[in-house]
């Protein structure tokens, strides 16, 4: 309540790049995340994603993002495709178009051969990118990544780099929060 965290801050994004915020833990990335996707209402000032004002326009605001947290937002009890499917129904997919978009997502991050396993049984790295193609089951303009890599292997950071700038390359706006200032360069 008494602590100013974001006072400042004032940052434009181009479409179809990305930006990075790099900082130590407690630097307020993740509030900022939270704030632009409406998790958090904001004290004072203003705020536009995808020019939807985050108070007064919030469902446009959320109906152009895509976000992946720091932690996989995922059902372990529930296999890889059997996630998709449920978010792309979600969306209100018709049952092909989620069929559809879920082989193509599972592509992308990678997941093929284990589409039909738990994901209970899936790797740390594995479950980030599931959690990556989940953000992507609405093909949004704008995808707020909050520390992607985190605890993931060298092997799997590679990996999620790669995700990250062909998602760029094809149109998508990103804004990602990370520690690492490898990570923010390479990206």
């Amino acid at each position: 309540k008494d602590v100013e965290v974001l006072h400042g801050i004032d940052l434009t994004v181009r479409r179809g790049s990305i930006l990075a915020l790099l900082g130590p833990n407690g630097a307020g990335k993740t509030t900022t995340i939270r704030i632009l996707s409406t998790l958090l209402p904001p004290d004072g000032g203003e705020a536009y994603v995808n020019g939807y004002d985050v108070v007064k326009q919030d469902c446009d605001v959320r109906a152009s993002i895509g976000l992946t947290g720091q932690f996989a937002a995922v059902d372990g009890y529930l296999t890889g495709e059997e996630n998709l499917m449920m978010l792309a129904r979600l969306y209100r997919l018709s049952h092909a178009d989620a069929k559809r978009r879920t082989r193509e997502l599972l592509e992308q991050v990678d997941l093929v051969d284990a589409a039909r396993r738990p994901v209970k049984t899936y790797s740390g790295g594995m479950k980030r990118r599931l959690d990556l193609a989940m953000s992507l089951i609405a093909a949004p303009p704008i995808i707020f990544l909050d520390e992607p890599t985190t605890g993931l292997d060298p092997r799997s950071r590679l990996s999620m780099w790669a995700m990250i700038k062909n998602l760029a390359n094809n149109g998508a706006t990103i804004l990602l929060t990370t520690q690492y200032m490898d990570e923010a360069d390479h990206l």
